[in-house]
């Protein structure tokens, strides 16, 4: 493993108890492995391109053989820069924060970008689809503040961790651990299931580099 990427789901900062855990596995990781070259990908950066109409135009145009074209070549090759940059990793760490009971929508953004024919996967009529991303292993923070698996239905569904991981495997990366911090916010005290979710970072990254 020689190059992790870091892929930062959150936009609360400082405040963000899923980047704050995402410390904690990094700097595990650093110590148990100096040599490790650490990417942060900011998802909220500004940089994560649109893939809207050009884009679309432009990838069907290279699937038709053709050359695309002014704004649709500007958007199909700013989708093919991000999953560059993505592929170029062995490793992925994920901070994600459960948004609505499922992902936030620039994470979805960012998988919509990359996830095309011939770079993530590829397809075959009669067996279907088989992920390209072989030999990475990933590493996820889920982070919640009313969901639990503990809890009723009156708190809510996971269509959080189900949806990531269905997408890792299906990309074709086979080796995924979680780190979960799911406390109830309405109760006074969460400090307990943090301490234990820091703990349960610092054990996975040892394994995680291992």
């Amino acid at each position: 493993m020689s190059k992790l990427l870091h892929l930062s789901a959150s936009p609360r900062g400082p405040k963000s108890e899923s980047l704050a855990i995402a410390t904690t596995f990094l700097d595990t990781v650093r110590e148990v492995n100096p040599g490790l070259e650490v990417e942060h990908y900011d998802l909220w950066d500004g940089t994560l391109p649109a893939f809207g109409p050009d884009g679309v135009a432009g990838k069907m145009a290279v699937f038709a053989g053709e050359e695309p074209q002014g704004a649709s070549a500007d958007a199909w090759a700013a989708a093919i820069s991000t999953f560059r940059r993505f592929d170029a990793a062995d490793s992925y760490l994920f901070s994600v924060p459960m948004w609505n009971g499922g992902v936030p929508y620039i994470l979805k953004q960012f998988i919509d970008v990359i996830s095309q024919p011939g770079l993530v996967f590829g397809f075959d009529p009669e067996r279907g689809y088989s992920g390209l991303l072989r030999g990475k292993r990933a590493a996820v923070i889920y982070t919640s503040a009313v969901y639990g698996p503990d809890r009723g239905p009156a708190f809510g569904s996971d269509f959080q961790q189900p949806y990531l991981e269905d997408w890792l495997r299906w990309a074709g990366v086979g080796e995924i651990s979680a780190i979960h911090f799911r406390p109830n916010l309405a109760t006074a005290d969460a400090e307990t299931g943090r301490r234990e979710a820091h703990a349960t970072a610092r054990d996975e990254a040892k394994r995680f580099t291992a």
